[in-house]
């Protein structure tokens, strides 16, 4: 059979998967907690999978490698998303949880408003989720209609309407718990198609040997950092702006969709297994060889001129053409049905999330008064998924360039959200008028950052946002502007509770302490100023320096981050944490 044969062989497979989902969803999710948070049950594999493969888009598997072409092993530096993506949760996602559980929170809108007392960061929460949901949602539909568009010749316009049809139809049916078990196959087929290819592509070399020796005759454009900073605006891929890129996927998972997956979750137990090994090792071991095996072998295919490498235009067509050129039928089948799962396991919880945020704070609680039916909820829900979709395909058919402006902007917006995240769940001090402003302006400055002073001194928007954002509100703190007396009182309420829930042992106290130290040192060496010294430091196996270099911060990366979830016990629980968190309920939410 022909590889296009195949395709729709694994695509047929694939989407009746989702479709039985979606259709036991239908049946059996009920109330509205159960359909927009799987009524706080979702099991530990499913999240452990699930939530793994969110994090890690369709551009991790079309993009990144595309990107490595163009932009050399500088780029590749974006790897190790794989570890300061998950330390967002480690940050949060456990105190998230019991958040969730102690007060009945079902959006990120609802901790938010009850901590800081004000609605109007309810409405700030509500934009961004909406924007994420919208401009990231059309740049993974629109990937999803071009690899279909290249590999089986489907026109744009009908392959983006069928993939969205697909995420649509069992988000819409089945809700969040139908995302998440949708996503454990899905995560599977990311990692699978993402190392089957780059074998493929090792294999056309004759093995890494002869592999190494044609990497060794690239360019120091393909194989150095540039710079420490540019003084200037923009500067390519320099020292600070590989670390500030990283600030912007570390959004991915403080989103208000990830917020609402930890208040989702059965239990947190899942939370370090998640974060320490299937996304910093299992997913870092495929980004690290395998995207990198097809990037930097793209190059030099094209700088020898081999067929149809030797005219690439675009990254966008690179792993497409890879695809082609070196995959068999079947696998070609396989790897194909591998990036569209990549590519849906991010647009469906954004687009399922997105909609039970609309429901909530829009439609329940101010449009109805908190006064209507489960019934009524879960298909105003439906709708506003609905919606959601809509929106996302006709930007994605329709608006080009505002497509490649907000999609870059989506996940900076999510790094936005540190600031209420540190100030709800670790205590930092600023007033509720602060904490809004301080969205308000951090959002304001990542688009001034991005589209009109871009990249100054060759730091990522998202770095502006926060800093700005954090800038505004201490300076309201600064100038004197306080919370009233319910306010505080509520605060010291949730600070005293969490605090006392999620209070280390005394050998966890060292860890933290040790952490506050490893951490920072990591940052600054692996991925910080200090990377440009991977230029030259040292090589091993045939890699080059600065290829070496990443391997071994990631493998470092990988202890950190055990010690970080374990031994600091940032994202382990024990049974009286549980047990109190199952007790020691206080719901200020009203659900039907």
């Amino acid at each position: 059979m022909s590889g296009i044969t195949w395709v729709y062989i694994m695509l047929g497979i694939y989407i009746t998967y989702c479709f039985y989902w979606g259709f036991r969803g239908y049946y059996t999710e009920k109330t509205s907690a159960g359909y927009a948070i799987a009524g706080r049950s979702i099991p530990f594999v499913a999240f452990l999978l699930a939530a793994t493969a969110a994090s890690f888009s369709g551009w991790t598997f079309i993009g990144h490698p595309g990107l490595i072409w163009r932009d050399g092993l500088a780029y590749a530096f974006a790897s190790f998303y794989v570890l300061t993506i998950p330390i967002t949760g480690a940050f949060f996602a456990k105190r998230t949880w019991l958040m969730g559980k102690r007060y009945g929170f079902i959006t990120p809108g609802d901790m938010f408003s009850y901590y800081y007392n004000n609605e109007a960061i309810r409405f700030l929460v509500v934009v961004t989720a909406v924007l994420y949901a919208v401009f990231y949602s059309a740049v993974q539909l629109m990937a999803s209609a071009a690899l279909f568009n290249v590999i089986a010749g489907v026109p744009i316009t009908f392959g983006a309407i069928f993939m969205g049809f697909i995420v649509w139809f069992y988000v819409c049916t089945g809700g969040l718990k139908a995302s998440t078990w949708v996503g454990v196959i899905q995560f599977v087929l990311l990692v699978t198609g993402i190392v089957i290819l780059g074998t493929y592509v090792l294999i056309h070399f004759g093995g890494w040997s002869k592999f190494s020796e044609l990497i060794a005759e690239l360019g120091p454009e393909t194989l150095e950092v540039p710079k420490v900073i540019n003084f200037g605006l923009g500067g390519g891929w320099t020292s600070v702006m590989i670390l500030t890129y990283m600030f912007a996927l570390m959004g991915i998972q403080s989103s208000p969709a990830f917020t609402m997956w930890a208040f989702g979750m059965k239990s947190p137990k899942p939370l370090a297994w998640q974060q320490a090994f299937m996304s910093t090792f299992l997913v870092g071991f495929a980004l690290f060889f395998f995207t990198a095996f097809q990037g930097i072998g793209a190059k030099i295919l094209q700088i020898k001129g081999v067929g149809a490498f030797a005219d690439i235009a675009s990254d966008k067509v690179v792993v497409p053409l890879l695809m082609q050129s070196f995959l068999p039928p079947f696998m070609l089948g396989v790897v194909f049905i591998g990036a569209i799962a990549a590519i849906h396991s991010t647009a469906a919880p954004y687009i399922g999330t997105g909609g039970s945020i609309l429901l909530r704070d829009i439609y329940w609680r101010y449009i109805k008064k908190q006064e209507c039916s489960d019934s009524e909820q879960i298909w105003v829900n439906r709708i506003c998924a609905t919606l959601l979709t809509a929106a996302a395909l006709i930007v994605g058919l329709t608006s080009t360039s505002a497509l490649v402006i907000l999609g870059a902007l989506a996940t900076a917006f999510g790094f936005i959200m540190y600031i209420l995240l540190l100030g709800t769940l670790w205590g930092f001090r600023f007033p509720a008028v602060g904490a809004a402003l301080g969205v308000l302006s951090g959002m304001f400055a990542v688009f001034v950052t991005y589209k009109i002073i871009p990249n100054p001194l060759s730091m990522h928007c998202a770095f502006w946002g926060v800093f700005v954002g954090l800038s505004v509100a201490y300076l309201c703190r600064g100038i004197g502007i306080k919370d009233n007396d319910t306010t505080v009182k509520r605060q010291n309420e949730v600070r005293t509770w969490l605090d006392s829930v999620d209070a280390p042992s005394k050998s966890g106290r060292k860890w933290r302490r040790a952490m506050k130290i490893i951490v920072p040192f990591w940052y600054f060496f692996a991925i910080g100023p200090a990377c440009i010294l991977g230029n030259k430091a040292f090589s091993f196996a045939g890699f080059p320096h600065l290829w070496s270099w990443q391997i071994f911060w990631w493998i470092l990366g990988v202890i950190m981050m055990w010690a970080l979830c374990f031994k600091a016990e940032m994202s382990t629980t024990n049974e009286e944490q549980l047990k109190r968190a199952d007790k020691e309920t206080r719901i200020v939410v009203k659900e039907v």
